[in-house]
């Protein structure tokens, strides 16, 4: 998420301080962003708005993942209002005031992002976070979050307004887990859970509730069903690595364990791990793999080469010695297939770099 970057846009010039804040932010969240202003405030890395600020949002509002609008809200509200899409294709728009007391999310909250950012930049320039979600304000999940936060797939959106309201009124909804998905059982939050081993035996259960989520690997057959449900499906997931010569066994055991939690990705649900063939005679990579019962691919430079560029952390990783870990992005990328996106971007944990990433 936010691969194309956050604009950071304001019109004064107490604005541009709170903005600068607010980089500063995103670049200890590891996340790129560019601050806008009007010529007369720009300074040195503030890029100048020569045009109005209508037209200037019509610009990037499609250019970047995520809108930050340091600004008063009625004008962020009439300047993105006319050029909105819906919430699968919508950036995330967050509002925050001049001085930096609120960070408030405006749109695409769940699906964009927009609830998880604020958050990280009201924790960033000490102010206070304003989310307004029905089913955050809840302290349940709704769908869309689930999917998200599980790195689910939602496979039927036309279910997603019955069973999000039912989830907001308070009505039972159950989540079940069909055949072998695998999922953190601490991930689920306040839902009931039940494990079936078909559809129909999914949908019995769902039927004794308000409405349901099913959470599939394999595709499943369904029936005689009269509450609504949504089905999340499970992706594939590929874990790159590249191990330091003093990283033993253990500590790539553990890199691979605290990484996978920082996803929510439980190791069941991990199809390989993927490295460069320099590292074929790593023994303690072998060991690491052979003991957490996960084939090792070795690739080779071309091979890294059909990872999506686009997908990158960073768009020279390619260019990186592999001792710095540059090339732990493009074999995951790589295995995981054409349509692949990072989840972990490279990470360095007791002389391991780990990257993950999933595919549908």
């Amino acid at each position: 998420m936010f691969d194309k970057g956050i604009a950071v846009v304001t019109a004064t010039h107490r604005g541009v301080e709170t903005a600068i804040k607010i980089q500063k932010a995103l670049d200890l969240a590891k996340l790129n962003s560019t601050v806008y202003a009007p010529k007369k405030y720009s300074q040195n890395g503030v890029v100048a708005i020569d045009k109005k600020l209508n037209d200037f949002t019509k610009d990037i509002y499609k250019a970047y993942d995520s809108i930050v609008a340091v600004m008063s809200t009625s004008i962020t509200i009439r300047a993105v209002a006319p050029l909105l899409d819906s919430k699968l294709n919508d950036p995330a728009v967050i509002g925050v005031d001049a001085s930096g007391k609120f960070v408030i999310s405006l749109l695409a909250g769940q699906l964009g992002g927009a609830n998880d950012l604020t958050h990280i930049i009201a924790q960033g320039i000490n102010a206070i976070p304003v989310i307004t979600t029905a089913s955050d304000m809840l302290g349940k999940q709704s769908v869309n979050e689930l999917a998200k936060n599980l790195h689910l797939k939602i496979e039927n959106r036309e279910s997603l307004a019955a069973v999000n309201s039912a989830i907001i009124n308070g009505d039972r909804v159950v989540v079940v887990v069909v055949g072998d998905a695998k999922i953190p059982s601490n991930a689920i939050g306040a839902y009931e859970v039940r494990t079936a081993r078909n559809g129909n035996e999914a949908l019995d259960f769902i039927n004794n509730f308000d409405a349901g989520i099913i959470i599939r690997r394999e595709p499943i057959a369904l029936s005689k069903f009269t509450k609504p449900f949504s089905i999340l499906k499970t992706c594939m997931v590929v874990v790159g690595l590249t191990a330091s010569k003093e990283a033993t066994k253990d500590n790539i055991v553990q890199a691979v364990d605290v990484a996978l939690e920082k996803v929510h990705v439980p190791l069941s649900r991990v199809q390989a791990f993927a490295t460069v063939d320099n590292q074929e005679e790593s023994q303690a990579m072998t060991d690491a793999a052979a003991k957490l019962h996960i084939s090792l691919e070795f690739l080779s430079a071309d091979e890294k080469q059909a990872a999506n560029p686009d997908s990158l952390a960073d768009k020279e990783a390619s260019e990186r010695k592999i001792s710095s870990g540059g090339y732990v992005e493009h074999a995951a990328l790589a295995l995981a297939g054409a349509n692949a996106k990072l989840i972990l971007k490279r990470t360095k944990l007791e002389g391991v770099i780990v990257a993950i990433a999933e595919a549908e």
